[in-house]
């Protein structure tokens, strides 16, 4: 298996196990991440927030981890990737205000290169412009910027994701195993026993 090249995009508040499982996984794999923030250089912090499903109307928030950035979004080049990781959290809702960011995800789109987002990733993909007629699943108070955005709303259980094409998503962290392992399967990465 060929190692990968994977662009994690991400800032503060970013949702802290959507952003850790990832990054960690994918590089216990074989694949390289390279984890970036506008505005910030590479051995710089985020602040992560912890997403929480505890019966009430929507998720809990609870303080997290700081991780640690290994890159700098200034002086990356999404040609050299592969891949594209969006987390879902707050981080999004901000990101996508972001020309620089923007053109980005336009790239990974544009070039059908798999781009795996969770949760309030799909903000980021929204802003985009790149989900006309595609299924995205997102956390369900992200369907109707999906919907808005031309894309169709994948209503799908917490702990499963969907592929349509290079496009991997999923409701939320519960999805991981799923998630993950359908970007993996999209990227052609095989695990052998």
């Amino acid at each position: 298996m060929a190692a990968k090249m994977i662009l994690l995009l991400t800032g503060d508040f970013t949702e802290d196990y959507e952003t850790m499982v990832p990054f960690q996984a994918l590089q216990m794999v074989g694949h390289t991440v390279h984890a970036v923030c506008p505005g910030k250089t590479g051995g710089e912090q985020v602040r992560t927030a912890i997403h929480d499903f505890e019966g009430d109307q929507t998720y809990s928030e609870k303080p997290g981890h700081r991780f640690t950035l290994n890159a700098e979004f200034a002086t990356v080049n999404a040609e050299d990737y592969d891949a594209l990781v969006i987390p879902g959290g707050r981080a999004p809702e901000y990101l996508r205000l972001d020309p620089a960011v923007i053109a980005m995800v336009q790239h990974f789109a544009s070039s059908g290169k798999p781009i795996a987002a969770i949760c309030h990733g799909a903000q980021l993909l929204a802003a985009a412009g790149v989900l006309g007629g595609r299924s995205c699943s997102a956390y369900p108070a992200c369907a109707p910027e999906v919907r808005a955005a031309g894309g169709n709303f994948a209503d799908i259980p917490i702990d499963e994701a969907v592929v349509d094409g290079n496009l991997i998503t999923a409701p939320a962290w519960p999805a991981h195993a799923d998630w993950l392992a359908k970007f993996l399967k999209v990227l052609g990465t095989r695990i052998e026993p």
